[in-house]
């Protein structure tokens, strides 16, 4: 049985606001949070099972950046509340709260230790804890990173999912260029109720996935949709319109990979940056046969 995730709330909201912001999704919150409403009923009218909260970058180090520290908490609450007003106007479905990573993504020499990241962490799960179903890590780009979100998500009693970003010219690698099995003990040690492979080439993460596969937790992977992360993509304040989106990612071709995963054994399948509604359902016609 596949579950279908969501897409990339992120790129949605940039495509359809015409405009990408230092402030990424966060920006939705403040100036327009219909849109994102309206971005979610998208992906569940497109056969998604899971709504994943626009709440990637609701972290300290971005909210400090713009003086929105003391607004921290109240942000995470409504963008927990949009989505589960989503799925309750669709029926059914899972919530799940984002937690993106601190510093920058793709950087995580940019992280804090796992000891601190996990204090951090604990304070925003536990905001999203009585609305979400289920706490998402994403894109953790190294073990000590994944551990420090790992350690802190746990602390609420919820499911802890963990997003894992590979290196887009070896999938066998993380971010931080150490091997992709080293999480094998991190994994054993805290139990998440899924890993995934996310934001990195979907050829990427078709590498990853069979080691993953060893791992003896559930799996699943959401891919991105870019040609590169580039270097100058490295700091709070940069826009996403530095990364170019591949022309040939169609919804046909991205569930072709889609399909592969499944047969490695992927139950949880959806969509990272640059991926859309209509990518979403074709996922869902192909595996669900929705």
């Amino acid at each position: 049985m596949i579950t279908i995730l969501d897409g990339g709330m992120g790129q949605e909201l940039v495509r359809r606001a015409g405009k990408a912001t230092g402030m990424w999704s966060n920006q939705a919150l403040i100036d327009n949070p219909d849109l994102i409403r309206a971005v979610h009923n998208d992906f569940f009218a497109a056969g998604a099972d899971i709504a994943t909260v626009n709440s990637y970058a609701i972290l300290p180090d971005r909210m400090k950046a713009y003086d929105l520290l003391d607004q921290m908490d109240d942000l995470m609450i409504k963008a927990c509340a949009i989505a589960c007003a989503a799925r309750d106007a669709n029926g059914s479905g899972i919530v799940a709260g984002s937690l993106g990573p601190i510093g920058f993504s793709y950087q995580p020499d940019k992280a804090p230790p796992a000891d601190r990241a996990a204090e951090i962490y604990a304070e925003l799960a536990r905001v999203q804890a009585p609305l979400v179903d289920a706490h998402l890590l994403e894109t953790m780009a190294s073990v000590d990173q994944a551990k420090g979100g790992l350690m802190g998500a746990s602390v609420t009693g919820k499911p802890v999912w963990i997003g894992l970003t590979v290196d887009d010219t070896d999938g066998t690698k993380l971010r931080s260029g150490e091997a992709l099995a080293d999480v094998a003990p991190l994994l054993a040690q805290y139990k998440p109720a899924a890993v995934f492979l996310n934001c990195s080439k979907p050829e990427a993460i078709s590498e990853g996935l069979p080691i993953l596969a060893k791992m003896d937790v559930p799996f699943g992977a959401y891919a991105n949709g870019f040609t590169e992360i580039t270097s100058d993509f490295s700091d709070i304040g940069a826009t996403v319109d530095l990364l170019t989106t591949r022309t040939d990612l169609t919804p046909t071709t991205y569930a072709d990979h889609a399909e592969n995963w499944a047969k490695t054994g992927a139950t949880i399948i959806g969509g990272c940056c640059e991926v859309g509604p209509d990518h979403i359902a074709e996922l869902s016609r192909r595996l669900k046969g929705t």
